[in-house]
């Protein structure tokens, strides 16, 4: 599991492990200073013998970059909340190409659809289905029903206390 903090601050410790070993102190006290593994110490420190203080560097993140900044993230965000008919779609509903759609239409980026939801969970949205439900719905008359009907007709009896004879 990676340790909390950014690639800077990770270095930072790194850089601190080997000034401290190179005083003397001993791993399992750097470990105990640092608050980390004896372990990740040693990795250190081997690391520190072999490269030198180059060794400890962060290393950059992999993968290409990011094609849209925060600022077109958010952006993003306040587009999709207007709606889909605000962008001429005939239904209510967020799909993940018309998302791709929105995106490379306002953004010039073109993603295919199956990645876009990977934007979208790092933007703190989720995948949701509108419920099915007819337009001519009542539902004070449905509560009404449940309550008045629905005892009477369901196959157990409401629970009653029970005498015991002995």
């Amino acid at each position: 599991m990676r340790t909390k903090g950014s690639a800077a601050e990770l270095e930072q410790r790194r850089r601190i492990a080997a000034r401290l070993l190179e005083g003397g102190m001993k791993p399992i006290r750097v470990a105990e200073v640092l608050g980390v593994s004896p372990a990740a110490v040693t990795r250190w420190r081997q690391a520190w013998r072999k490269g030198g203080e180059e060794a400890l560097a962060a290393k950059p993140h992999p993968g290409g970059k990011r094609r849209m900044t925060p600022a077109q993230l958010g952006r993003l965000a306040r587009l999709l909340l207007k709606g889909p008919r605000r962008h001429g779609y005939a239904t209510e509903l967020w799909t993940l190409a018309r998302v791709a759609e929105v995106i490379a239409v306002h953004f010039g980026v073109q993603y295919h659809p199956g990645h876009v939801w990977k934007i979208l969970r790092s933007m703190g949205w989720s995948c949701q289905k509108p419920k099915r439900r007819a337009r001519q719905r009542d539902e004070q008359a449905i509560a009404r029903w449940r309550r008045d009907h629905w005892p009477r007709i369901k196959k157990r009896p409401t629970w009653r206390p029970r005498h015991c004879v002995y």
